[in-house]
């Protein structure tokens, strides 16, 4: 066993990461309650009793070890991103217009993006055109919903089953059809809704 620690710890130390998504992949494995630092722990119960000192000592080093590569990950990929995008500065390019009127929005899509993911959290994205099954049947939404009739959802005319997403659930459906839990990810982006724009709206 103090040769599976040994080998494990050493593991955890050479671990690198190129994005979120291998960050996440650490996580599950080497983080989460599933992990294997938790089926460690599990095996504690079955550690003679003059034994579980030493060992809960070495499992604790472990985790201690895991959890302090994390933040190292965390911070290498933010200090590679600020990098990334100091070198993809054009300093030829015109300024942009800062009172433009869609900034504000996107300035704090960035910033809530920025704040999950210093805490371990992924982007994930989808489609903007979607089916139906993924965009209501897979959130149990009742075939005669109000959310499925034409006045408050746009539908492609040549396909009644394709539409503009209403929300980012759809996101949700196909990371958990595709990946294992447990996830930690948020969905920023664009949705639509079949609403009337009028001046009177506006105003209000």
């Amino acid at each position: 066993m103090q040769e599976k620690i040994t080998s494990l710890i050493e593991e955890i130390e050479k671990y690198a990461v190129q994005n979120q998504t291998d960050l996440e992949e650490f996580r599950i494995k080497y983080i989460s309650k599933k992990s294997v630092v938790g089926e460690l722990f599990n095996e504690l119960k079955n550690v003679p009793n003059e034994e579980k000192k030493a060992f809960g000592q070495l499992v604790n080093q472990v985790k201690q070890t895991a959890q302090s590569k994390f933040k190292e990950l965390i911070d290498s990929l933010e200090t590679n991103s600020e990098t990334s995008e100091n070198n993809s500065l054009d300093l030829t390019l015109p300024p942009q217009n800062e009172t433009g009127g869609a900034l504000p929005l996107n300035t704090v899509k960035r910033q809530i993006i920025e704040i999950f993911q210093r805490i371990g959290f992924n982007v994930s994205e989808g489609p903007e055109i979607e089916d139906d099954w993924h965009n209501f049947t897979a959130l149990n939404f009742p075939e005669n919903h109000p959310a499925r009739e034409m006045q408050d959802t746009f539908f492609i005319e040549k396909d009644p089953d394709i539409l503009l997403r209403t929300h980012t659930s759809n996101v949700q459906v196909r990371l958990m059809n595709q990946g294992k839990p447990p996830f930690r990810s948020i969905m920023p982006g664009r949705v639509f809704r079949n609403e009337a724009i009028s001046a009177r709206r506006i105003l209000k």
